[in-house]
């Protein structure tokens, strides 16, 4: 089990505690940076919280865990 389908059981039924909290770590990385790289972190946030719904707007991908062998 990946680390990220532990975070999702953890978090299921808090979604939107987990969504202000990406909100808020990203608004403190904002401003201790001072806004210079305010587009990297909205879209790091985005795909996060993307990463933390139910399927994250994707299929699963079975061979995720264990990439095939050349």
């Amino acid at each position: 089990m990946s680390v990220m389908d532990k975070l999702k059981q953890m978090l299921k039924g808090h979604e939107d505690q987990a969504g202000q909290g990406i909100d808020k770590a990203g608004d403190f990385v904002d401003e201790k940076t001072q806004n210079k790289y305010s587009s990297q972190v909205d879209t790091a946030q985005d795909r996060l919280k993307q990463q933390l719904d139910a399927d994250g707007g994707q299929t699963p991908n079975p061979n995720r865990d264990n990439p095939p062998q050349s």
